[in-house]
């Protein structure tokens, strides 16, 4: 049970406010779990995260931290949207979701979720121009896989991403709810592999030198224009069609490129290579 007088965590501020508050309460909540022939240390369940200690945190269901906290379960599933493309969550399936625990020098437990590609990479060491280009080869050929595998729920989490888009009023906003559009297509996979590979990616765009460029180009007219991008690929997706969907998703990215590099950019992410 989440301490009494939690939900009033979110009763005030934005929406993505309102959600960051929730997450940070939901982040409190994980019960211990015993990894199946784990030996659990004395004071283990006292202090759960710490590195080489067999135990995790799994979140109870969302009917129940909706219950607990008191808000819907609309307002839990964005919270853990918020964590998720954090990357402060990890969702098995059947399963549940885990909470990622955290070292106190800022490294990930050991245990506590695979390891990703950008581990022990600053993300400010990597360039927008590299991660639009890890983008542009790897977001359209999720969507085939979308097409054939996303369930109801997650064409609804990818909608409700977007409609979150259609709210947002400044640039930070609308750079969380652009992350978590694309973070829900790249779960609406249900590809684990590439649902890591993608992550890399996630924390490439939280760096520093990513947000200052969003911002430096940010328009009400340019948040419109990707927006509506972001609708042609959910229509395409919801309607299951594999080719107008990565079509949608490459013009989109295409978009994107030009608006933080300028004119001429596409085409040289395309045909650049390192230096010999």
């Amino acid at each position: 049970m989440l301490p009494h007088g939690r939900s009033k965590l979110v009763s005030a501020g934005s929406g993505v406010e309102r959600a960051r508050q929730l997450a940070e309460a939901i982040a409190g909540s994980g019960t211990i779990v015993q990894r199946p022939g784990a030996v659990q240390r004395p004071g283990a369940a006292e202090r759960p995260g710490l590195a080489g200690w067999p135990a995790r945190r799994r979140l109870p269901t969302e009917r129940v931290l909706a219950g607990q906290l008191g808000v819907t379960r609309a307002a839990v599933r964005e919270a853990l949207s918020v964590l998720a493309t954090e990357g402060r969550v990890s969702r098995e399936v059947g399963r549940g979701t885990f909470l990622v625990e955290k070292r106190r020098g800022g490294g990930v437990a050991s245990g506590r979720r695979p390891a990703r590609p950008t581990d022990g990479v600053d993300a400010g060491d990597i360039s927008p121009a590299d991660v639009l280009a890890a983008r542009r080869l790897l977001e359209p050929e999720l969507l085939p896989l979308v097409v054939a595998r996303a369930t109801e729920r997650d064409l609804l989490e990818i909608e409700r991403s977007l409609d979150g888009g259609e709210t947002a009023c400044t640039t930070d906003e609308f750079e969380h709810w652009d992350l978590a559009f694309h973070h829900a297509i790249a779960i609406a996979s249900h590809n684990p592999l590439l649902v890591r590979m993608y992550s890399a990616i996630e924390d490439a765009r939280r760096g520093e030198i990513w947000g200052n460029l969003k911002r430096r180009g940010d328009s009400a007219e340019r948040r419109a224009a990707r927006q509506g991008e972001h609708r042609r690929i959910f229509e395409a997706l919801q309607a299951r069609e594999a080719a107008p969907a990565v079509d949608a998703m490459g013009d989109h990215l295409e978009r994107v490129t030009v608006a933080m590099l300028g004119e001429g950019s596409a085409l040289r992410l395309t045909v650049s290579s390192p230096a010999r």
